[in-house]
């Protein structure tokens, strides 16, 4: 498994997994951002360059703006063929008064344009991104009930594999659906923190906002 990304997403989703044991890849642009970040995980993340992270990797979570994800798939293409590719991104942008809007139109979500643009043979699936950076540090690992995040994919094993890295990183994993479902789980969607949910919820909870 690799991220890619070492902004607020990226560096909390590593430290997250590191906590839970998992060993993984770090990679990004700012490789000295990737080494400060993998230096206080106690070994658990090997920073790599990102043509590196897509060629070990099984797993990708490119932690990145949306743009930045579209370059990113345009770049590498069909070697992204035969992955799990997971979608964290929020298909916003900050206007001019630093208030955040999205910035493709009101019923698209950023999943299934992502989806729409991988090689046959990877499968998307949207996580990782219904909660805020500071809350996805201060929520993890909680007790006595752990709080939720929130996943959609078409692919059932695909959404296996990042339910279980849900909960390496400390959290309880409920799926929503297929894909179709993405816009839910991303900024200003119904089950998102800063949307209609508004707050970090348990999993009873969950399951009566679904």
């Amino acid at each position: 498994m690799a991220i890619i990304g070492t902004g607020n997403i990226g560096s909390r989703l590593a430290a997250n997994f590191a906590t839970g044991g998992q060993d993984f890849l770090l990679a990004g642009r700012d490789q000295e951002a990737a080494r400060k970040i993998a230096s206080d995980l106690e070994g658990h993340a090997e920073v790599v360059s990102v043509d590196e992270a897509v060629e070990r990797a099984g797993v990708l979570v490119p932690a990145v703006w949306l743009d930045d994800f579209k370059q990113f798939i345009a770049q590498y293409g069909e070697r992204l063929a035969g992955k799990v590719i997971v979608d964290p991104s929020n298909p916003v942008g900050a206007d001019s008064d630093g208030n955040y809007r999205k910035v493709i139109g009101e019923q698209e979500s950023s999943g299934q344009i992502l989806a729409g643009l991988l090689p046959a043979g990877a499968r998307l699936v949207k996580a990782f991104g219904t909660l805020s950076a500071p809350t996805l540090s201060a929520a993890a690992r909680r007790e006595p009930e752990r709080a939720v995040q929130f996943y959609a994919a078409d692919d059932a094993a695909a959404g296996d594999l990042v339910a279980d890295l849900i909960r390496t990183g400390g959290y309880e994993p409920v799926r929503v659906g297929g894909l179709d479902q993405s816009i839910r789980i991303e900024m200003f969607g119904d089950l998102h923190e800063y949307g209609a949910l508004g707050r970090v919820v348990t999993r009873s909870e969950a399951l009566n906002a679904i």
